[in-house]
């Protein structure tokens, strides 16, 4: 069983992720279940967790604010939030995950799952990256945190040149001709990607850097040639798209 503990200062938030956990993942026992982040702080040195649901708004200590007033982080985490672009930017930088309220099922399920499934606990710079950039508003992000088989990794977006689904996994390419294997499908490190507007998905199993492009050859979709030579394959659904932003 997963020992967890449930932060959030809305009562019927705390009501609906306990029946939400109940029903869809048995394997998550609730130990405790806190109003705010100084009854989480107690709750977690008391109980020793592997998993906490922490809320980000919240008031007088917010989730992030809870997470600073930690020594270490000795549990997985997921982030609970009604959309706020700014905290799931960050988070999504991080290499950590969230959930979004109202909380949809089968993404609990799968939140959950990555829990039971990844080898290691997220890092403590994962953490201090996430609060630098809470911290900066005005930064801007230029790197992004792949988990991979042996922790996370930081990579400047402008140094990836195309990236590669391989089921659950990405395979990022990078221009010093190295190759990074991250723990996440495409779609999450699309995402990742997102605010990086030299990024587009070509295909279903690929996302390019326009500015790594060197050619295109026409054809049913046709496809990209990379400044490291690598050929991808563009899909016919998304050619015209490609070819509006050459």
């Amino acid at each position: 069983m997963i020992k967890a503990i449930l932060i959030d200062d809305e009562l019927h938030c705390l009501d609906t992720l306990s029946i939400l956990l109940k029903e869809y993942c048995p394997e998550v026992q609730i130990i405790e279940r806190c109003h705010s982040g100084r009854e989480g702080l107690l709750a977690i040195k008391k109980i020793d967790p592997d998993l906490v649901f922490l809320d980000i708004e919240m008031p007088g200590m917010n989730g992030f604010e809870m997470l600073e007033e930690l020594s270490g982080v000795s549990f997985a985490i997921i982030f609970t939030t009604s959309y706020d672009q700014y905290a799931i930017r960050a988070i999504r930088f991080s290499a950590l995950d969230y959930l979004l309220k109202p909380i949809d099922p089968n993404e609990l399920i799968n939140a959950v799952s990555k829990v039971i499934t990844q080898r290691h606990l997220p890092m403590a710079e994962q953490f201090q990256m996430l609060l630098k950039q809470i911290r900066n508003k005005d930064h801007q992000f230029n790197k992004i945190a792949l988990p991979t088989a042996e922790g996370f990794e930081l990579v400047p977006a402008d140094q990836v040149v195309r990236c590669e689904a391989d089921d659950n996994y990405t395979h990022l390419y990078l221009k010093n001709k190295t190759k990074i294997t991250a723990c996440r499908t495409l779609k999450e490190v699309e995402e990742q990607l997102h605010d990086f507007t030299f990024f587009i998905r070509v295909h279903h199993s690929h996302v390019v850097n326009l500015n790594e492009v060197t050619k295109y050859i026409r054809g049913e979709g046709g496809y990209l040639v990379m400044s490291d030579s690598s050929s991808v394959n563009v899909s016919r659904s998304r050619k015209e798209a490609l070819l509006k932003l050459f």
